[in-house]
């Protein structure tokens, strides 16, 4: 007969089994445990349910516990089991399904239940919740047969529902009752961002509506408001709150308010029975988020299992999260309060915004926006109420760009530093499990330490440990090419997720595919914007931050600090007036040096940052593109109207091409040529395409260099007329956009892929039609960069004026 006591769980969800994990580690054999789950899954992280409702995880991929696990560690495991009954006399639960099991100790960890507004039509079909995998996958269904969704809540839980629509497919709009979103985690001014980040990706938000009905008749048809208007709804989603699941716990007398009371050790008013999660009430508060739920779970457990334990007395309760591919964090007491000081930085151009909160000389709460690097620092010093007199204010909210990567960051922190939050792993335990437990990777240091398990928030900070604590011998190389050394993944795998996950900023491409830094570096977020550019050309917009100077200024800056301005000459082609224009803009701004290009354009040199919109202004040309990845010129001779060898119009031909192509972005620049006869002057078979007259029509090379590594470019096609030779260059244009690597120039590409394969491809006509069809809807939007910037007083504002110091 066994001595072990009998320990009953009643709840198979995130805070109890998170109990017995710890249980088993510190007391294996003192208990025989049951547990039982409402859901007919076994434990699994609902923390990542927006994954699956985006398509980006399996349910298999976000069960924390396989079956096995249970099996493995001596558990009886009823799923699809809801206990309905308690008799503290006999001491035993019983099931819906008729199970009755004993218990010597019993916990209860039922949750919560997601809040439902007793609107009139609440019934209706097509109305729901998000709170279980169940739910998901009803969501999915319904996005399979409708188009429109409506989530009321704006909320962490509603963002993400909204997020995971859009995956989906479907036009959502977010209905929030307050006038700012997230405003429990956020301030005001985070918030704002954040909903400008949100609006970007095509969420609609309807703030300060008040839902009064769901209109419709058997399905919903749609969410009318106290002012009388309605949003249109195939799907409405409540995401409002939630209330703790405590019918269980008053059906027995236990005392509730509104979460079943319990002390600091998580009894409850009735001996051996124990609450923990977001069913219980500690000292007044009721926790919703997933790390207090871990440090209730960890005292309980030391409890059960007689060891030693500091009562659980409390959390400071923060978030370090992603909505939808935003950083946001969010610590303490955030919001101001008489008494308190705040240092802020806001970075409006990239983006970023960091506040901390400052009280008696300590920090009691921080909000960071777009940049969460700081984050473990900052929640430490809040933690351990760190008197912040002697130091230099700048220095607490200070660059993150002097962390990460390199081990700076990670090496200042103390051993009992906080590492992931939610499952309260600290530096110290993941420094001594990788030297201990030989672990070399982010998923082997989840796995031994549940570091990382939960949001997935504090990867990019358990790779940082890895590199520091294992030093020369850290390999973060792959077989696999990767993009760099931010990701694990090819080119091809982040292409393919931005097309098929509907993946509409760069932000979010780190975000969904697990990058490693948080910011990237200046080889993915440049190749990350072009790549969403190219995939969504109507929608995307273009992210400024994620560019290099040269193409965020759109002009060349030389080493002096002035820049470069080159205007667009179609086919190196100009008029007297167009000449007469440049020479008095030049004289006018003082250009010190004006230069004839190889690609017949004219440059003029060493113009002041402030001069530029004006300049640009007065020329009235278009930008020439000489500072971008885009088609810089198209080259001619002078060919047929004017040359006794010519036998093509080469300048018309030029000039055509060159109209045609002036603002196509592309993954390196590209240089093109028209050649009026075989005798080549405008060189263009050293072109990244270049086009020859022949007798009869025209030849087609592609993959030319006069560069460093000079290629001659390989013969593609060989055409009869001029709407031929822009047709094939479409395809071989966009062929090229579509499949090299960022920073790929054409000669490479050839080499790489193969004329062949080009051939084949741009000689098939209905590939070729398809290419062609998709530069027609990437041409359709382009603007011209110059006239954008004369046209914006913010773009002049944030980019070209000198502010005085």
């Amino acid at each position: 007969m066994s001595n072990k006591q009998k320990l009953v769980l009643v709840g198979n969800g995130m805070a109890g089994v998170n109990v017995i994990e710890h249980l088993l580690k510190l007391a294996p054999g003192k208990y025989e445990i049951t547990i039982f789950g409402s859901e007919p899954h076994p434990n699994y992280n609902r923390i990542l349910l927006s994954y699956v409702l985006a398509g980006d995880s399996s349910v298999e991929d976000i069960v924390i516990h396989p079956w096995d696990w249970y099996k493995a560690n001596g558990i009886t495991l009823y799923t699809g089991h809801t206990v309905t009954a308690i008799d503290t006399q006999a001491q035993t639960v019983t099931s819906d399904q008729g199970i009755t099991v004993a218990y010597d100790k019993l916990i209860l960890a039922t949750g919560s239940n997601p809040f439902m507004l007793p609107l009139p039509g609440a019934d209706k079909e097509g109305v729901m919740a998000y709170r279980t995998i169940r739910d998901c996958e009803l969501m999915i269904d319904a996005a399979k047969k409708y188009k429109k969704a409506v989530v009321i809540g704006g909320g962490l839980l509603g963002l993400e529902a909204a997020r995971g629509f859009l995956n989906l497919g479907m036009k959502v709009d977010v209905v929030h009752l307050g006038d700012t979103l997230m405003e429990r985690q956020l301030d005001r001014t985070a918030s704002k961002l954040l909903q400008e980040a949100l609006e970007a990706q095509g969420m609609n938000f309807l703030l300060e509506k008040q839902s009064a009905e769901i209109v419709g008749d058997q399905r919903v048809a749609g969410l009318k408001f106290k002012d009388g208007s309605v949003a249109e709804a195939d799907l409405v989603v409540m995401a409002v709150g939630i209330r703790p699941n405590v019918e269980l716990a008053k059906s027995i007398g236990l005392e509730v308010n509104p979460g079943i009371v319990v002390n600091d050790y998580m009894q409850t008013s009735m001996p051996k029975i124990y609450a923990v999660g977001e069913c219980a009430m500690h000292r007044g508060v009721v926790y919703g988020l997933v790390a207090p739920l871990y440090e209730q779970g960890a005292v309980l457990a030391k409890h059960l299992a007689g060891v030693e334990t500091a009562p659980y007395e409390g959390s400071i309760v923060y978030t370090k999260l992603k909505v939808s591919g935003v950083d946001v964090f969010s610590g303490g007491q955030f919001l101001e309060s008489e008494g308190c000081k705040t240092i802020r930085v806001h970075d409006d151009y990239s983006g970023v915004y960091k506040k901390v909160v400052i009280q008696d000389n300590k920090m009691i709460g921080a909000v960071l926006f777009g940049d969460t690097s700081d984050g473990t620092r900052l929640m430490q010093m809040i933690r351990d109420g760190s008197d912040i007199s002697g130091m230099e204010k700048a220095s607490i909210l200070r660059d993150s760009g002097g962390e990460g990567g390199d081990g700076s960051g990670v090496a200042a922190m103390s051993d009992d530093t906080i590492v992931c939050g939610c499952n309260g792993v600290s530096k110290g335990a993941i420094c001594s499990a990788i030297r201990e437990q030989g672990l070399t990777t982010v998923e082997e240091v989840k796995n031994c330490t549940g570091a990382s398990r939960s949001c997935g928030g504090c990867k990019p900070l358990v790779g940082e440990l890895l590199a520091y604590t294992l030093g020369d011998s850290y390999d973060s190389t792959s077989v696999k090419e990767t993009m760099c050394g931010c990701t694990e993944h090819s080119r091809e795998e982040i292409v393919d997720a931005i097309r098929e996950k509907g993946l509409s900023h760069v932000r979010e491409v780190m975000n969904v595919l697990g990058w490693k830094t948080e910011e990237g570096c200046s080889k993915c977020r440049p190749a990350l914007n072009y790549y969403l550019g190219m995939v969504h050309p109507t929608v995307y917009k273009d992210d400024r931050t994620s560019r290099f100077v040269n193409e965020r200024m759109h002009a060349n800056i030389q080493k002096d600090g002035t820049y470069s301005v080159v205007p667009r000459m179609y086919g190196g082609v100009t008029s007297p007036a167009e000449l007469k224009r440049i020479a008095e803009v030049a004289e006018k701004f003082n250009v010190p040096t004006v230069k004839l290009t190889g690609g017949q354009r004219i440059d003029l040199l060493g113009v002041k940052k402030e001069d530029l919109t004006r300049m640009w202004e007065e020329l009235d040309m278009p930008s020439g593109y000489a500072y971008g990845k885009a088609l810089r010129t198209v080259k001619t001779c002078v060919g047929a109207d004017y040359c006794r060898f010519g036998i093509a119009d080469s300048m018309g031909m030029g000039i055509r091409l060159e109209k045609r192509f002036e603002r196509l972005n592309t993954p390196a620049k590209v240089k093109m040529a028209v050649s009026g006869c075989p005798r080549n002057c405008a060189e263009s078979v050293i072109k990244d395409l270049g086009v020859v007259a022949i007798d009869g029509g025209w030849e087609l090379y592609a993959g030319g260099n006069g560069g460093v590594k000079v290629r001659a470019g390989d013969l593609l096609v060989t055409v009869k007329t001029e709407d031929e030779v822009v047709e094939y260059t479409e395809a071989y244009l966009q062929f090229y956009r579509e499949n090299a690597n960022y920073g790929e120039r054409t000669s490479e590409w050839v080499k790489r892929v193969g004329i062949e394969s080009i051939r084949k491809v741009v000689e098939n006509a209905e590939e070729r039609k398809a290419l062609c069809e998709r530069m027609d809807v990437t041409l359709s939007v382009t603007k011209d960069p110059w006239k954008e910037a004369i046209e914006s007083e913010k773009i002049q504002k944030d980019l070209y004026e000198v502010v005085e110091l």
